[in-house]
């Protein structure tokens, strides 16, 4: 078994570090602010996290594995509000994710991307209104839209 990390690779801490210095980190007061100015709040935790511990209502879920395809404004899988100038916040659970999800979205050249500091959990601890529901993904919604085209082709 290899122990020592290979040359030029970095660990999560540093890779954490250098995603949240290019990010202007929104608290939660400042993120329902945000949202109430037009701001795309978007959670990207698993369903599963959603239902064991709420949702933020009104937002976007967009779950991790395909948030960049969702944003990129030159992509074929994207939403059609992506954009370059959007105004994102993303959020996950406690904020880790978050950080290294807003990053990449920034690497799409997303200039408004950034995420909610302590993720879902600040956000209820700040006494700020949360759902007990378990929203659908908008691919899910993409695929429920399919289904209901199919379905009236049909009869």
């Amino acid at each position: 078994m290899v122990t020592s990390a290979p040359e030029g690779s970095r660990g999560i801490d540093q890779i954490l570090a250098e995603a949240r210095s290019r990010l202007r980190r929104l608290g939660p007061h400042e993120t329902a602010v945000a949202h109430r100015n037009g701001a795309v709040l978007v959670d990207i935790r698993p369903r599963a996290q959603r239902a064991a511990e709420g949702e933020i209502p009104g937002v976007l879920v967009v779950e991790r594995n395909v948030l960049e395809w969702r944003f990129d404004p030159r992509g074929e899988a994207r939403l059609p509000i992506a954009a370059f100038d959007l105004r994102v916040v993303v959020f996950c659970q406690e904020g880790y994710t978050s950080s290294l999800a807003a990053a990449a979205l920034l690497d799409l050249g997303l200039s408004g991307a950034t995420d909610l500091a302590g993720g879902f959990a600040a956000w209820r601890a700040a006494g700020l209104p949360t759902a007990t529901t378990v929203s659908v993904t908008v691919d899910q919604t993409a695929d429920q839209a399919a289904e209901l085209r199919r379905s009236d082709a049909r009869t």
